[in-house]
C-alpha cells in the first residue's frame, strides 16, 4: 500500500482511541483521517515504523510500502490542481527529503510523464538551514527552477524565510486564521483513484503526442521508452 493508506489506516485507530479515552483533537493523524487528507512519508523505511514493518516482513508478513504509487499519487494530487486553469503550491517547514519529495511531483510530470506542465506556482520555505554551507543543498527557489519544479514566471514570488519554524510556523498559521474563513475540506484521500486515473490518460495522451512526432521525423525517440 502507499504510505497515505497506511497513514489513513492508523489515523482510524487512533482516531478512535481518542474518542474512547476522550482525548480528540490531540492526534495530526487522527485528524488527517477525519478530514481525508492525504500524509505520504517521503523515505517510509527510515523510521521505527518502517523498522517493524520490516521485521514482519522476516516473519513472512506481506505488508510492504508502495513507493512507485507514492510517486504517482503526489503528482496526481498536483495534476488534478492544475487541471481547468489551477494553481498549485508548496509550503516547505524545514528540508531534507520531504522538500524534494513535495517538489519532484512536477519534475514527475514534466519530464518523467512527458505531461505539458511549467512548475508550482507559489513556493514556500521556512528554514534554518544555509545556502553557503550546504545544509541548505543549494535548493533555492532559483534552483528548484532548473528542475522544472518551480514556474520560472512565478519565481519572483517565491519566498524563502529563515527563521526557526516553531517560530514561523505557528505566526503565518494565525494569519492564515485571521485572515481567511474555513473552506470545504477537499477530502483528497477520498479521491485517489479519480485524480490517478486522471494522470493515466494525461500520461498516455502525452505517450501517443510523442510516438506520433517520432513517427513524423519532428522528434528524437525517448532513449527511456
Amino acid at each position: 500500500m502507499s504510505s497515505a493508506e497506511y497513514h489513513y489506516l492508523l489515523g482510524k485507530y487512533v482516531r478512535e482511541r481518542e474518542r474512547t479515552l476522550g482525548l480528540e483533537g490531540k492526534s495530526l493523524l487522527a485528524a488527517a483521517y477525519e478530514h481525508a487528507v492525504p500524509v505520504y512519508t517521503s523515505s517510509p523505511g527510515d523510521s521505527s515504523i518502517g523498522m517493524n514493518v520490516a521485521e514482519l516482513q522476516l516473519d513472512g508478513y506481506s505488508l510492504a510500502y508502495d513507493v512507485s504509487a507514492d510517486v504517482n499519487e503526489t503528482a496526481a494530487i498536483v495534476l488534478d490542481a492544475k487541471t481547468g486553469q489551477g494553481r498549485s503550491g508548496v509550503l516547505i517547514i524545514g528540508g531534507g527529503s520531504p522538500k524534494n519529495f513535495v517538489l519532484q511531483t512536477e519534475p514527475q510530470i514534466q519530464e518523467v510523464l512527458g505531461i505539458e506542465e511549467r512548475g508550482h506556482d507559489f513556493f514556500l520555505q521556512m528554514t534554518d538551514a544555509r545556502a553557503d554551507t550546504g545544509g541548505l543543498s543549494g535548493a533555492t527557489p532559483a534552483e528548484a527552477v532548473s528542475w522544472g519544479k518551480v514556474d520560472p514566471d512565478q519565481l519572483p514570488n517565491a519566498v524563502v524565510c529563515y527563521v526557526d519554524s516553531t517560530i514561523g510556523l505557528p505566526l503565518l498559521t494565525a494569519y492564515a486564521l485571521s485572515k481567511r474563513p474555513p473552506r470545504k475540506h477537499r477530502r483528497l484521500y477520498e479521491r485517489r483513484k479519480q485524480m490517478l486515473d486522471r494522470l493515466r490518460v494525461a500520461y498516455r495522451s502525452a505517450q501517443e503526442f510523442r510516438d506520433e512526432r517520432v513517427r513524423n521525423g519532428t522528434a528524437l525517440p525517448d532513449a527511456t521508452a
